[in-house]
């Protein structure tokens, strides 16, 4: 079955040839005939399991496309080229190839196809190299966003924000989840925000910074439907425990099931939060505590005034 793929692609092959080779009465290659040739090749070859020789075709198809200015046809080409190097494991190649069908989807002015692309790159290398998916995420997630597809560019925010935190880049995943709430907020999906406000206030005190953590909190007051709810309860009794050092208090919580079903990333920082100084049940007097609040190095500084609270707009 292999042999006769095989000699299917071939002859396909040699077909795209003659197309492209000029003489005296053929100045110019055909590459509009070429191009099909060669697709069926690059198949043949795919159904055979010869996938180096599948990148190759495809690869001319995509050059015969570009010849003719077919620049759609040609990033499926790129792009199915770029599948072909991730079946042999060449993860950087294959990437290289789908960045490179998506400049042309958009040149070709379809932007929402090279988001999508850009995101199918993004779970190729989601496993083996989590810096450059999250390159790619953010790049689908700014060309969804640039299209108004805000809902499509939350969700791919999200995926940003997670592996963020799973490569222990916090300070960017407090960035991340920032953008990825307002936008949230921006499509009315009020729930999902009180979950985003979990997990930045989480990763604000990983950061040690419980200003942060009780900003965020309080910013996610002025969302409908936030006062009064379980994830408004539970993070008031969160940044009560933590501001207290009371490990107990802040373990309890975070063993909840509201924080125990998050994703996983989260459900992580949850069971591994500690308070500064780490011991168990350790409080100090309400006399002191309420004259504290810990910085972004927890360092202790001085209650701001209420009367001065910049935070008191909120996020919608």
């Amino acid at each position: 079955m292999a042999d006769k793929k095989i000699t299917e692609a071939l002859e396909h092959l040699e077909k795209a040839e003659k197309y492209l080779k000029t003489g005296l009465l053929k100045w110019k290659p055909d590459y509009d005939s070429a191009a099909p040739e060669f697709n069926k090749a690059a198949v043949a070859f795919k159904n055979a399991r010869q996938l180096d020789q599948a990148k190759e075709a495809y690869l001319q198809e995509a050059e015969a496309h570009r010849h003719t200015r077919a620049l759609f046809h040609a990033a499926k080409a790129y792009e199915q080229a770029g599948m072909m190097l991730k079946e042999m494991q060449r993860y950087p190649e294959a990437v290289g190839l789908i960045e490179k069908a998506c400049i042309m989807y958009q040149e070709n002015g379809t932007p929402d196809t090279a988001a999508l692309a850009l995101e199918r790159a993004a779970r190729l290398v989601e496993g083996v190299n989590s810096d450059k998916a999250i390159e790619l995420y953010r790049s689908a997630a700014d060309v969804y966003e640039t299209e108004e597809r805000t809902r499509q560019a939350a969700e791919l925010y999200g995926k940003v924000s997670c592996l963020l935190v799973r490569s222990r880049r916090l300070d960017e995943a407090a960035h991340s989840l920032e953008k990825e709430k307002i936008l949230c907020c921006q499509t009315e999906n009020y729930p999902l925000c009180f979950k985003k406000t979990i997990a930045q206030v989480l990763v604000h005190l990983h950061r040690n910074d419980y200003v942060a953590a009780d900003k965020a909190l309080r910013e996610t007051y002025s969302i409908p439907g936030f006062s009064g709810s379980e994830d408004s309860g539970a993070l008031g009794s969160l940044l009560e425990a933590y501001e207290q050092l009371d490990q107990d208090g802040v373990s309890r919580v975070c063993l909840s099931p509201l924080f125990k079903y998050m994703d996983n990333e989260y459900a992580k920082l949850a069971v591994s939060l500690t308070v500064p100084g780490g011991g168990a049940g350790k409080k100090v007097p309400a006399s002191e505590s309420t004259s504290m609040e810990r910085g972004s190095h927890g360092d202790v500084k001085q209650d701001v005034d209420d009367d001065d609270d910049e935070y008191s707009g909120g996020l919608c």
